[in-house]
């Protein structure tokens, strides 16, 4: 089989695992390969011959079903199956055993995080009422306290006594979908551990205690933040608890890559070592290259791009001790194909998606890029075509994920790719020193001190300027296609080449036209499902309003600002806050990310509330009218009530009320006022409302912000015929005059009933 063969074949697996994003992929890649096998070899003499595209059309659709058979399923004996599958109680008091499968590493929330493959669960119903044990399979995703994960390291046998839990999708546009993120690890169930039992022998070696040394020695002198982000530069950011807020630093200025292990260190490692080899054979530069990238990737797991550069490393050091030169596309191809026959799932792996990419954007992309700056000094010239090509190549995956762009990216790498390459060197330097002793490992790395504070000083300044992350919103998979068929173009055809600045405006209007086009005539309101205070965001006609800021930093991180990113939000015209806004985390929060314009809160203590330092960042802060409704665009809103809050909004022609939590001696007295207007949809908290109030405010559709909604209530609607959402079973709440309502979650994943 020739050169030429191998890569369509190679090729045709992957676009197979590819089409696995449609149930009908694996049919159209074999429909495609029968239709090349055709029309090709027509049309092109040299092309590979027909037989060798229908069998790239059956390995593309093989490759589709092979897919579907690693894709993880619960088994018969699986701990997810002891979850009622139905009823509102779908959480379990359990006490399991099993053994830890990765190192512990702390959330957003404060707590501690590992997988347990589980062994033993028991039932416990109440303090004193506990079922036998059983021998269960499975894998856990288990969050504990963090005094209660002290101690706990991979490889040991340990007891849980927590909450078993069903995860959900993703309930909120644009947020993080835990089911099946957890699905695709081959985990069906949670656990919140209240209490950790630890066993009284100590387990054997493993790689956690290097990388604990490491981590600690470099700590030592160096203290925090700096130790923690010199031993994720060594190690990657999985294995070493960097805060949160400098990730996030990181990511909003496109420097995520310096936090991952990835291709920069195995060539700074095999580089290191072939210089210290070069008056050795080829044969012992060849074991020593191994061994070197042999324990990079048992100090860092198993993580496909750590996986990637170490493969196309050894087929360097191969070719090395062939003596032959090797085809970098080549192997990169090669290295592709093996991961994925290896592990299929990681066709849509994020980590693996964009370091592939990158890396095909170095290869193809970069030297062309260095003729064109040949004016410049070389080393000059590297600096900048390489965060170029490696940004182009992964802008439309990350516009399709996430919908943000980071604009000073490349002035950013361009600055900071001396410091990273010095700290990740001597990071290295340091984790050999305190291998041997630890001491010198510290001291090794308090050299590094001031390169470290430089990188953060930096990344602190550009993560200060003004659109730092810009949301321009998510496109589709199918302009995602065509801005890499472009891509590919500017790379293959000689024309497409002369003519980079045509792709790139074409490739700019299919992202800002859609976008401006969609925003500039759209009239959509969404109510979030939150677990905390109700929020409810209104587009019209590309301004942005929110009511309600959340009131917790969880509920702002995991369902507003996603959701914003997603719609290419970058500022509020107004917000509304029915209750005092400050002081509250997640207003905060929210003003921390996006400026807003106008914020109306409710009169009494609004001075109190210019007052507060964060109403500085404010544009204006108005009193909630109570009269004269305000208007917005096309939408007006006004209080009826201060206490209880009572919000009336005019969304074309539908009137909406709010009406929080209300208690029942409230709503008699709001009866007795007269006061309230005849709606189109009731928005309340999902508690006991009167009939008597239902009836005179004549709903025709009711919005309850809760997991449940009282069940007298539920009933009397229903005998009403209104129609009932709520965000604990439906997820978060659409609606537009030309859609009417509509629900995210499936009726699959909803909630059975009402409590």
């Amino acid at each position: 089989m020739g050169l030429a063969h191998g890569i369509v074949l190679c090729l045709a697996y992957i676009l197979g695992l590819l089409s696995t994003g449609v149930w009908w992929g694996g049919w159209l890649v074999l429909i495609l390969g029968i239709g090349c096998a055709v029309v090709i070899p027509r049309c092109w003499r040299t092309a590979p011959r027909a037989r060798i595209w229908l069998i790239a059309g059956i390995v593309g659709f093989l490759a589709s079903l092979y897919f579907q058979v690693r894709v993880p399923q619960p088994t018969a004996h699986d701990v997810s199956k002891l979850i009622p599958p139905d009823g509102n109680n779908r959480e379990l008091t359990v006490q399991v055993q099993g053994q830890v499968e990765s190192s512990p590493r702390l959330t957003r929330s404060q707590k501690v995080q590992f997988w347990l493959e589980v062994q033993q669960v028991q039932v416990r119903v109440g303090d004193n009422n506990r079922s036998p044990s059983r021998s269960v399979t499975g894998k856990l995703y288990v969050t504990v306290p963090l005094l209660q994960a002290t101690g706990v390291h991979v490889g040991q046998q340990i007891n849980v006594l927590g909450t078993l839990y069903q995860p959900r999708s993703a309930a909120n546009p644009g947020a993080f979908d835990f089911q099946k993120y957890l699905a695709r690890e081959g985990c069906f169930a949670g656990l919140r551990g209240k209490q950790v039992a630890l066993p009284e022998t100590v387990s054997g070696w493993g790689w956690w205690m290097v990388q604990q040394r490491i981590v600690r020695s470099q700590i030592r002198w160096l203290g925090s933040p700096e130790g923690p982000l010199l031993s994720s530069m060594v190690l990657g950011s999985r294995g070493v608890d960097l805060p949160y807020d400098l990730k996030d630093q990181f990511t909003r200025v496109g420097l995520a890559h310096a936090l991952a292990a990835s291709g920069f260190q195995t060539s700074l490692i095999l580089g290191v070592v072939l210089t210290l080899t070069r008056r050795f054979s080829g044969l012992v530069q060849f074991v020593l290259g191994t061994l070197a990238l042999s324990i990079f990737v048992g100090l860092t797991g198993l993580q496909p791009a750590v996986l990637r550069a170490a493969l196309m490393g050894f087929g360097s050091l191969v070719a090395l001790l062939v003596r032959r030169k090797i085809k970098p596309l080549g192997a990169l191809l090669v290295a592709a194909t093996l991961l994925l026959l290896f592990n299929p799932l990681w066709i849509w792996d994020l980590g693996f998606q964009f370091s592939f990419l990158a890396t095909l954007g170095l290869l193809v992309t970069v030297p062309p890029l260095m003729k064109r700056l040949d004016w410049m000094p070389s080393a000059i010239a590297s600096l900048v075509a390489v965060p170029i090509a490696a940004y182009l190549w992964t802008l439309p995956l990350q516009l399709y994920t996430f919908g943000v762009l980071s604009p000073y990216t490349i002035p950013v790498n361009l600055v900071t790719t001396p410091l990273i390459s010095i700290l990740s060197l001597g990071g290295m330097v340091s984790a050999l020193a305190a291998l041997v002793w630890s001491p010198a490992g510290s001291a090794a790395a308090w050299l590094l001190k001031y390169p470290t504070q430089g990188l953060l000083v930096v990344v602190d300044w550009f993560s200060q300027l003004p659109g730092n992350a810009y949301a321009v919103g998510t496109i589709s998979a199918l302009t995602a296609i065509v801005l890499y068929t472009l891509l590919g173009l500017t790379w293959l055809q000689p024309w497409w080449r002369r003519k980079w600045w045509l792709a790139l405006l074409v490739g700019l209007g299919l992202v800002i036209v859609p976008a401006w086009q969609a925003r500039g005539t759209l009239l959509r309101v969404t109510v979030l499902a939150t677990s905390g205070q109700p929020v409810m965001v209104i587009q019209d006609a590309g301004r942005t309003a929110l009511v309600n800021g959340g009131g917790d930093e969880s509920t702002v991180n995991f369902s507003i600002l996603p959701f914003l990113q997603k719609e290419g939000v970058n500022e509020l015209q107004w917000a509304i806050a029915t209750e005092s806004p400050f002081p509250s985390p997640g207003w905060e929060k929210v003003m921390n990310h996006l400026p807003i314009r106008l914020l109306y809160a409710p009169s009494p203590g609004l001075k109190e509330i210019s007052s507060h330092p964060s109403a500085k960042r404010l544009s204006s802060l108005l009193p909630l009218p109570t009269q004269r409704a305000a208007q917005m665009g096309t939408i007006q809103f006004r209080q009826i009530s201060i206490e209880p809050a009572i919000v009336e909004f005019q969304v074309s022609n539908q009137k909406w009320l709010w009406v929080g939590t209300i208690s029942p001696e409230q709503q008699r007295a709001l009866l007795k006022t007269g006061n309230l207007p005849q709606i189109q949809v009731l928005w309340w908290s999902g508690k006991f409302l009167d009939p008597a109030l239902i009836a005179r405010l004549k709903p025709e559709v009711a919005i309850a912000s809760s997991k449940t909604v009282h069940t007298k209530t539920a009933v009397y609607l229903q005998s009403r015929r209104i129609q009932l959402f709520w965000t604990g079973r439906d997820g978060a709440i659409e609606w537009s005059p030309a859609e009417g309502f509509s629900t995210i979650l499936h009726p699959k994943d909803n909630a059975p009933s009402p409590l």
